[in-house]
């Protein structure tokens, strides 16, 4: 049982929320895990339209507006009315048994949210308890105590970058400040990955002075279906490709990646 952050540092478009919903849901496909992916954005609702159009996302009862179920799953761990098993009660379902969505919350009121966000912390000690791996899709930035005490308490933290040069001095200077990224449960990824650049995974990581640097890349199928609600769909209809296909590379770097998390989890946990 682990916890796998995903996580950008400023106000930049990483394709963050979109590279968790790929990863996690190739992982729910091909591998026996029963993930849970939480979001802990505020009035975002990339997330969960990725799977559901827009508004009509089914429970296990009815339809139900986007994201109800975090503030009720809250006002339950606050209450100490709440177990492992129930969390699911909560959450939307994409496969059975294999993965599971909560939302962030949706209200126009912050304050609000400033309410909920210290209990995510609790809601994912919790979750940890009843499902294999937990992707959590963080809200930007390192400017509240509860975003850095769940990268504190995350297995992996999957650092979010752009093939943008800007923000990748960015980060390499925030790596000099700041312990957390110091750790070796890091795992730098490129969303929108274009390979014709001249900033490539590798040239990126020889500049940054990392071993490997994985990538999700731009596959507009993907985002035409990110954009639909068809992301199972499409991973269900893609799944195995001729390497002449256009959605290979896509397949194949999402597949790499997926890997490479179930393996440095693995390594992290004989270390321990």
């Amino acid at each position: 049982m682990a916890i796998i952050t995903f996580w950008s540092n400023g106000k930049e478009e990483t394709a963050k929320t979109l590279s968790v919903a790929a990863v996690s849901t190739y992982m729910a496909i091909e591998h026996n895990c029963k993930i849970l992916v939480l979001s802990t954005n505020y009035n975002d609702t990339t997330l969960e339209s990725c799977y559901w159009e827009e508004g009509k996302i089914i429970n296990k009862t009815n339809v139900v507006g986007l994201g109800s179920g975090i503030e009720e799953l809250a006002k339950a761990i606050v209450s100490n009315k709440t177990s492992p098993e129930i969390i699911t009660n909560y959450t939307k379902i994409v496969f059975k048994n294999r993965l599971e969505i909560l939302p962030g919350i949706k209200s126009d009121n912050y304050q609000e949210y400033e309410k909920i966000r210290p209990v995510y912390k609790e809601i994912l000690k919790t979750a940890n308890r009843y499902y294999d791996l937990i992707f959590v899709d963080l809200n930007k930035g390192l400017d509240n105590e509860d975003s850095r005490e769940i990268l504190e308490m995350s297995d992996l933290i999957v650092v979010n970058l752009t093939q943008r040069l800007k923000l990748i001095n960015a980060y390499i200077e925030l790596k000099e400040e700041e312990r957390l990224f110091k750790q070796n449960n890091i795992l730098l990824l490129i969303g929108r990955y274009d390979r014709y650049s001249k900033y490539s995974s590798k040239n990126v990581a020889r500049y940054m002075g990392e071993k490997e640097i994985f990538t999700v890349p731009y596959s507009t199928l993907f985002f035409e279906a990110a954009n639909e609600g068809k992301v199972a769909d499409f991973f269900l209809r893609f799944r195995k490709l001729e390497e002449n296909d256009r959605n290979a590379l896509f397949i194949s770097e999402v597949n790499k990646t997926t890997e490479k998390i179930l393996y440095r989890l693995q390594e992290l946990q004989m270390k321990n």
